[in-house]
Parts: structure tokens; sequence; C-alpha cells
């Protein structure tokens, strides 16, 4: 209960009798059961009115039971719709049933759990529901749906979930499709997409006849777990239930289904939404446009936009910007740029989109005219995106110095560099490993109070393990953990690689330890890594060991791991175990490339399996893969260390028809064959022909020659 007020009992009946005088109400029950205005005939000022709620606030419920009159329901429920606190009506709610003969009604309680449920006091809306059951009140759908939207503003989906199934289970009250619909609503704009179904599919089962809006709610929630196929299901059936698709209905399923790269059932449809006389509006055709650009069918996508013009329709700064990002990710960047110069109202974005549309398809110059022509001259000044995308042109083009200088001039013309543009620009000179200059820029950011983002740390990290200064990297690594930037991936995976290629394995094993403990899930690449210095040192158990755990989680072995694999084992001469890595690659259905059938053609040729090499060469070909030099190499190979010459150089010759050219190692393998079975002259008229038709001797050439001519000369004496 309420504490007393310290308002005197001389005061309430003060207050009361003034009021009586005053002609504007006789009493509290006349009061509260007329009109808005609290007063009879409604003439109360709102002045009176307030002195009602001033004297109820912090009334004494003795001296209000003495000055009243008798109080009927409808006065008690208009009563509690004064903005008294949440006790003081509990408590005139309770004074009320001491009348005799009085009773609650539905709208008292309705009333009453409106103002409980609004500060989300929902053990009291319990009591009282509870209360209106033993009191046999008939319960009414609105009162749950309102206790629902309740749940809703409070966060509580699973509430109205529950008491939804209460509604029928406890209170005797059917639900409808508009609790069913407001429980949907609620599940899909709390974030529980995946309980709607369920909701949906047991209103069916109650016999409950579902309207537009249940469809609609329940195909949103579908497609926002990526089940499109079973919201075009319901699509389907809206039909046998009555119920004709709205332009909502048919905007979601396209929506999901070009976000989901299946444009050509969007567009379908589309069309069938137009027969059913359904319009649709912008936002409908921007995701069919945006469905064809990311399959670049950007010439669709135009003409659909010239549909809309057809249809009355008139795109908006969302269609354009769409087509020229797609115009331009497909290198169509004049086009993109002659389309920019017919839309009405272009936007900063759009320029944006166009000069980086011309700096990734290495225009640089061309997309300074676009800033300088275009961009000013419609009255755009150039923003931090518009010179980050012009620093990044640069840096790619390896103009670094003009870079920082575009920097300067972006600061002189007041637009202030942020992160992006200095990770930018050190990403840059990373890459060119210019170190001391990407240091210089880092101090110039921290003097500006910038911090190094992950990305800025991972290209300084890189490039120090790409020029072998592992003990820098990890200095670096420290101070990124210290200054709170999460490391990722890229981060451990570089770190990861250098340890290994300075030759120190166990702290690299430790690194990817700490990896796992941090977090970071190690991918392809940390395993590969790992794996093939293992494979360098010959330790293949180990290296083994490694696939087995990159198996064990989830982690799918790649062309690179299974070549490392394959080459190890062919260098150790378990050739067959290789081919059966091989083999295995080709039925988790891998497309080896040609680099992958070398190594297993040299591996067969240096155990003297020539003719097994030549059987895979013709299967290789089989699969659509073109043999290359190197597959000839190790095939010539094979066939001299066999001292079948004449063959090799028989293969040699067919060289020419088959587009293959040779090169020194073939030349050389076919002289040093020549020299080790004493045929010098065949040797030498060899060397002649390989220089006539463009062969330059290296070293090796020479070498074995001058060896093979000083040996015989030795014999001979």
């Amino acid at each position: 209960m309420l504490k007393r007020s310290n308002l005197s009992s001389t005061h309430v009946l003060k207050t009361l009798k003034s009021l009586k005088k005053s002609s504007h109400i006789n009493s509290l029950c006349t009061s509260v059961g007329s009109n808005p205005g609290n007063c009879v005939g409604g003439s109360c000022s709102s002045e009176s009115e307030t002195d009602w709620v001033s004297l109820l606030k912090p009334f004494d419920i003795e001296q209000l039971r003495k000055s009243l009159n008798r109080i009927t329901p409808l006065q008690l429920q208009k009563l509690l719709k004064l903005p008294l606190d949440v006790s003081t009506s509990l408590e005139i709610f309770s004074w009320a049933t001491t009348q005799k003969g009085y009773s609650h009604t539905f709208d008292v309680y309705y009333a009453l759990i409106d103002k409980v449920g609004a500060t989300g006091e929902f053990k009291a809306v319990d009591r009282l529901l509870m209360q209106m059951k033993e009191e046999e009140i008939v319960f009414q759908e609105t009162l749950f749906v309102m206790v629902m939207r309740h749940y809703q503003r409070a966060g509580l989906p699973g509430q109205a979930t529950r008491l939804l199934l209460e509604m029928r289970a406890v209170f005797s009250c059917q639900p409808t499709s508009k609790s069913y619909n407001t429980v949907l609503d609620i599940l899909v704009e709390g974030g529980c997409p995946k309980v709607a179904p369920n909701v949906f599919y047991e209103m069916l089962q109650r016999g409950i006849a579902p309207d537009v809006f249940s469809f609609a709610i329940v195909m949103k929630a579908l497609c926002s777990v990526n089940e499109v196929d079973s919201a075009c299901t319901l699509l389907r059936d809206m039909t046998k239930h009555g119920c004709v698709p709205n332009a909502i209905v048919y905007q979601t399923l396209m929506h999901a289904l070009c976000k989901d790269d299946r444009v050509d059932e969007a567009l379908k449809l589309l069309e069938q939404m137009i027969l059913m006389g359904c319009t649709p509006d912008v936002e409908t055709f921007n995701d069919v446009v945006y469905g064809l650009c990311r399959a670049n069918r950007i010439h669709e996508a135009a003409k659909l936009v010239d549909r809309m013009f057809l249809r009355g329709f008139v795109p908006n700064s969302l269609t354009y910007g769409v087509l020229i990002h797609g115009l331009c990710r497909t290198k169509q960047v004049d086009e993109a740029k002659a389309l920019l110069s017919k839309v009405p109202q272009p936007n900063i974005v759009m320029f944006n989109t166009l000069i980086n549309g011309f700096v990734m398809n290495g225009q640089f110059d061309e997309a300074k005219r676009v800033l300088s022509d275009c961009m000013l001259g419609n009255g755009f000044q150039p923003d931090t995106h518009t010179y980050n995308t012009l620093i990044r042109g640069l840096c790619k083009n390896g103009s670094l110095v003009s870079a920082r200088d575009l920097m300067k001039e972006m600061a002189i013309k007041g637009c202030v560099p942020n992160t992006i543009t200095y990770t930018i620009l050190i990403d840059g000179f990373c890459k060119k490993q210019r170190l001391e200059e990407a240091s210089e820029i880092m101090h110039e950011m921290s003097e500006n109070g910038f911090s190094l983002n992950t990305v800025g740390y991972n290209s300084i990290i890189h490039s120090l393990c790409k020029v072998s200064n592992i003990l820098e990297a990890l200095h670096m690594f420290d101070d990124m953990c210290t200054q709170g930037c999460k490391p990722d991936i890229f981060t451990f995976n570089s770190l990861i690689h250098g340890l290994c290629e300075a030759d120190r394995m166990e702290d690299a094993l430790k690194m990817f330890q700490d990896m796992v403990v941090e977090g970071v899930v190690a991918d392809t690449v940390t395993y590969n890594t790992l794996i093939n210095a293992f494979l360098k040192r010959g330790a293949i158990p180990e290296a083994f060991k490694l696939v087995n755990e990159m198996l064990f989680r989830g982690c799918p072995l790649d062309e690179v791991t299974y070549n490392g694999l394959i080459k190890a084992l062919c260098r150790d001469g378990a050739v067959e175990k290789a081919w059966g890595l091989f083999e295995e690659m080709v039925e988790k259905g891998l497309n080896p490339s040609t680099v992958s059938c070398n190594l297993l053609i040299n591996g067969l040729c240096r155990t003297n399996k020539v003719q097994q090499a030549f059987d895979f060469l013709k299967d290789m070909v089989h699969r659509g893969m073109i043999p290359d030099i190197v597959t000839y190499n190790s095939l010539i190979n094979g066939l001299c260390k066999m001292g079948n010459v004449q063959e090799a150089v028989k293969l040699f010759e067919n060289l020419q028809f088959r587009g293959t050219s040779p090169d020194a190692v073939t030349y050389n393998t076919l002289i040093f064959s020549y020299c080790k079975e004493n045929m010098l002259d065949d040797a030498y008229l060899f060397l002649n022909r390989g220089v006539a038709n463009g062969f330059v001797p290296n070293d090796v050439t020479w070498y074995i020659l001058v060896s093979s001519f000083v040996k015989e000369g030795t014999d001979l004496e």
C-alpha cells in the first residue's frame, strides 16, 4: 500500500468543498463519469482538472473515502486514465471494491492493466489477469493484444508468445488472426524470426484463417533467415486461403531473391506482380536493378530503368547510384560517366563512385578530370572519401610522393585527413618496402590525434615479415595489443609466415596457439603456411598431423595444401601416395591445375615410371588441362634418364606442333644426355640448331659442354 500523504484531511475536505462550491463539479463521481474534461456539461476549465490531479496524486485514502460519493465502474475507468502513478491507481482500484454491491468491469481492468503494463510491471499484470479470471469476467482479445504490445516495447517477444498460448488454455479467450499477427510482428521486429513460422503454422493448424499481413510478416521472417524457397512456397499457398498478394509481399520476396543472386526469379515475380494488377514502386524496381547489377547484367538493368519511365516511375538517386556502381565495377566507366551526365539531381556519392571507377581502371588522369570538370562544375566540393579514393589510386600506381602531396593539399583545402587516409598511405609505402617513410607517416598520424587501426598495423607487420625483420614485426604486434587494437587472421598469418621463414617453428606454433586463445579462427592460409614449413624440413608426419587437425576443425584443404603434400611425397619417393592424394583432390571437387599435374608427372619420371607419366598426361589432356613446357621437360628428362634419348628428341620435335616453345631446361637436358652418351657431335649440332631458333645458352649449357669435351680429351690421353 502507498504511504500516507502529508496532505491533511482538512486540506482534502477544503479542496473538495471548494470544487463543489464552484458549481463546476458536484463530486468526484460526477466528474470522472462525464466528458473528457471531467466536468458536468463539459464546462470545467483546465484549472479545475489540474486541481483534481493535484488532489488525487498526494491523496489520503481515508479522507477520500469519507469525501466521495459512491463511484461506478465507468467513473473508476475514467479516474484510472488520469495521470496518477501506478501505486495510487492500484489503491483506488482496491478501495472501490469495498463499496457494497460494486464489481469491476472489463473496461476498468483494461484501463488499469494498460497503465501497469506501460510501466513494465508484468507480475502485477499477471495477477490482474488471474483476478479477472477468478471474478469470471469475460475476456476480450483486445486486452491481450494490448499486453502483447507492452511486452514488445519492453523487449520481451517470448512473453508475448507465451501470452498467446495462454489466451485459450488459461483464460478461455479464442485468439483470432489479430492476436497471431501481433505476435508474428513482435517476433520479427524483436529479432526472433526463426520462431515466427512455428507460430504461423500453429495458426493454420488451429483453423484460424490468415490474412495478407500474416503471410507478409512470416515471409519476411523466412527471408531474414535465408529460407527464401519456403517464403516463395507461401506465396503460392496464399490463394488457397483467399488472400491476394500485395506490393509488400512481392517486394519482400524480390528483395530476398536479388540479395541471394536469384534475379531471374525476381524478374518473374515482377511480371507476375504487374499481371496481378499490383503496382510496383520505385523501391521494388531498385531491388531488381540491384540484383541485375550484382549479376553484371548492367544493360538489362538499364532496360528495366527504361521500363520504369514508361510506367510513369521516376528513378531516384539510389537507382542511378546502383547503375553507376554496376557500370564501374564491370569497367564500363565511360558509360557510367555518360549516365551520370544525364542524372537530373546527381549527388556526391555518384561522383565519388565514378572517380573510384576510373581509379580502379587505372585511368587516374580521367578521375582527376571528373573531379575538376564534372564534380566542381556541378557545385560539389570533394570530401574525405573523394581524396581517399584519389590517394589510393596514386599509391596503386606507385606515385607515393604525389599521394603524400595530395594529402597535404587536402588539409589546405579544409578537408581533414582521417584514419583511412593515413592507412592508405602507410599501406602504399609498406608495399614498396619504404618502411622509413611509412614510419614518418605513422608519427604524423599520431601527432594529429589518430591511432593506427588493424589494417595499418597489418600493413607494417606484413611488410616487416617480407623483409625478414621478424623481431621488429613482433615489437609492432606487442604495440598493437598494448594499444587495444585487436589482431585479426591476417595479422597472425603474417607473423606465422615470418617465423616459419626465419626457421623459428616453435615460435610459429606458439603464435598459432595464441591465435586460438584470442578467438581468431585459423584459415587455410594458416595451416598451409605451417604445413609447408614442416614439409621443407622433411617432417612429413608432422605436416600430416596438421592436415588432420585442419580437417577436424572444418577447414577445407585447397590446391596449395595438396600440391605441397604431393611435392613432398614425390621428393620422398612415395609417388603412389602422392597419386592417391591427387585422386582425392579430384573427388573432392577441386580442379587440379597444370602445376598439380606437373608435380605428379615429375615424381613419376624421377622414379622411372615414365610410361605411367605418359598415361597420366593423356588423362590430363582428357580432363581439359593443357600441358606446358614444364610438363614436357619432366617427360624428356625421364626418357633421357632411362637412356631413350631418341624418344626424348622425338618428343622435343613434337613440341612445335603442340604450340609449346622449348626453354633453356629443355635444351640443357638433351645436350647433357647427348654428352652422357658420348654423342658430342650431336650435342654440338643440337646446340647450333637451338641458337638458330632463338635459344640463348646459359652458364649451365657451357658447363655441360666444356666439362664433356674436357673429359673426352682426358680419356683420349
